[in-house]
Formats: structure tokens, C-alpha cells, sequence
């Protein structure tokens, strides 16, 4: 008994700190957040006015808001699928054709994933450079005349951006994708094979099933990830512009508050927290399945 109690105290002790600085810095701020929202009152000032809802119905009238969240969404869907595609594909390709050089890709794939925002910011930024751009060069190599893409200008700033932000995430998650096929037994893909099955019925009746843990894993954590890589890359390549066309909503919640609407940002963060919870919820619900063994 005496045994059973020391050990049980010393959990505690272990995992105390933890969960201590765990409430301090992630459950009090989040509650605050939520309580702020309910109030007006600007960035520096003590003042608070409870408004209740009214920072909230605001919201719902406010069309930069609403054109942020309809960016943020697009990027959410778009990136997520794209990458997620593309990962799984070179993941695929990588692991089981005989390619020379596969640890030579697997690195170069993942290079973009150690750089920071700001760094392929400036890559892309480059790149989109209307005067002497390398996409800009290119096009007007194939054409035969000069051509100048305004590729940051509004009906083609948030697809720079997306292309940006692929480019980023992509590698990361093909290497992790690769170690997870690594452990697919060869032996079912000879069966396979000897059934007259191709690499691509394979690919989605082997491939795809035994590694769905994993996938299903990294597409919630991805998910959450890329509200945040959004703001970066809006943040870094754009700010935002032109006119507030790639607005994010974590992007139009930091102007909000730089222009001294301190509840009136907390409302709009409180709406991005309940968005990723509940879009998070959704992908764990549908991509819920009984886990394949081999």
C-alpha cells in the first residue's frame, strides 16, 4: 500500500509542473480570449464596455471578415488536398520503383520544409516578380513575347500564395508517408501482382489502407497547421494586399487589433479557434475507419 502511494506521489510530482504551466499559458489565455470577446474595448486602454454578442453580429455583417474566412477555407481545402496528393504519390514513387538516388530526392524534397516562412517568401516573391520573374521569364520564353503576370495582384494573389505554401508542406510529408510504406510487406505487392493487379489498384487497395493511421493522423494535425502557415505567408509575402484580397482571418484579427478593436479582434479569434475545432472534428468523424493489420 505504502508502496502504491509513494509511487502514485511521484506521478503526480512528475506530471504537476506540466500540467501547472500547461494551465497558465495555454487554458487561462484561452478563456480570456473568450471572455475579451464578449467586451469592447480598445488595444491599451483598461476600459471595458461589455457588449455581449455585439462583437460577434458585427462579425456577421462585416464582409472583409467574411472575405478573409472564405480565403482562409479556400487555402484550408486546397493546400490540404493538393499537398496531401502530391505527398502520397512521390511517397509512393520513391518507395517502390527502382530509382536511383531515392535518399538524394528525399532530401532535396524536404529542403523547403527546414527554411523558414520568411525565406521562401522571398523565393516566391522573387519568382512572381512581374518585370523579371523566373515564372514571368518562362512564359514568355514559350510564347515568343514578353509577357508580364501581375502574379500578386488580386485574382491571383491567394493562388501564389497556395503555391507557396504546397512547395513548403509537401516534402515533409512525403518523407513521413515513404517511412510508413517502408513497412508494407513486399510480399503483398508480388501477390498483387500475380493477381493482375497494377501499381495503381495497389496503391489504393494496399497502399492507401495500411497506411490510413497515419494518414489520417497528419491530415488533423495539417489541417490546424496550415490556419496558421496561411497568416505566415500572407503575413511575409503580402501583408495582406492588394485591398485586402488575401486577407486571412488570423491576418485581419492582428489588423483589427493594431487598429485599437482589442475585443473586436478576440471575437474573431474566438470564431478561427471554434472553426479548426469543429473542421478537425469533422475530418476525425469521416476518415474514422477500423485499422487494417498485416
Amino acid at each position: 500500500m505504502r508502496r502504491n502511494k509513494g509511487r502514485s506521489r511521484f506521478i503526480v510530482l512528475c506530471v504537476a509542473p506540466a500540467v501547472i504551466l500547461f494551465f497558465i499559458f495555454m487554458i487561462l489565455p484561452t478563456l480570456n480570449v473568450f471572455r475579451m470577446s464578449l467586451y469592447e474595448r480598445g488595444a491599451y486602454s483598461p476600459t471595458e464596455t461589455f457588449v455581449g454578442m455585439g462583437n460577434f453580429q458585427a462579425l456577421a455583417q462585416d464582409s472583409l471578415f467574411i472575405r478573409s474566412m472564405q480565403n482562409t477555407i479556400l487555402m484550408v481545402v486546397v493546400v490540404t488536398i493538393i499537398t496531401f496528393a502530391l505527398a502520397l504519390i512521390f511517397a509512393s514513387i520513391l518507395t517502390h520503383e527502382k530509382i536511383k538516388g531515392t535518399n538524394l530526392f528525399r532530401i532535396i524534397f524536404y529542403i523547403p520544409n527546414i527554411l523558414s516562412v520568411v525565406v521562401i517568401s522571398g523565393i516566391f516573391s522573387a519568382i512572381y516578380k512581374p518585370e523579371n520573374g523566373m515564372l514571368n521569364s518562362i512564359i514568355s520564353l514559350f510564347r515568343g513575347e514578353t509577357v508580364t503576370v501581375l502574379w500578386k495582384d488580386a485574382p491571383l494573389v491567394v493562388v501564389s500564395i497556395i503555391i507557396a505554401m504546397i512547395w513548403q508542406a509537401i516534402g515533409y510529408y512525403m518523407v513521413m508517408y515513404m517511412a510508413s510504406m517502408a513497412s508494407v510487406p513486399e510480399s503483398l505487392y508480388e501477390s498483387a501482382s500475380l493477381d493482375g493487379a497494377g501499381r495503381i489498384t495497389q496503391f489504393f487497395q494496399i497502399t492507401i489502407p495500411l497506411i490510413w493511421t497515419n494518414i489520417r493522423t497528419t491530415l488533423t494535425f495539417f489541417i490546424i497547421s496550415t490556419i496558421n502557415m496561411a497568416f505566415l505567408f500572407v503575413k511575409a509575402m503580402t501583408s495582406g494586399g492588394p485591398n485586402g484580397a488575401s486577407e486571412v482571418a488570423l491576418s485581419y484579427m492582428y489588423g483589427q487589433k493594431d487598429a485599437g478593436l482589442y475585443g473586436y479582434s478576440m471575437a474573431i479569434g474566438v470564431v478561427v479557434f471554434l472553426f479548426s475545432f469543429l473542421l478537425s472534428a469533422m475530418v476525425n468523424k469521416a476518415t474514422k475507419r477500423e485499422p487494417l493489420e498485416f
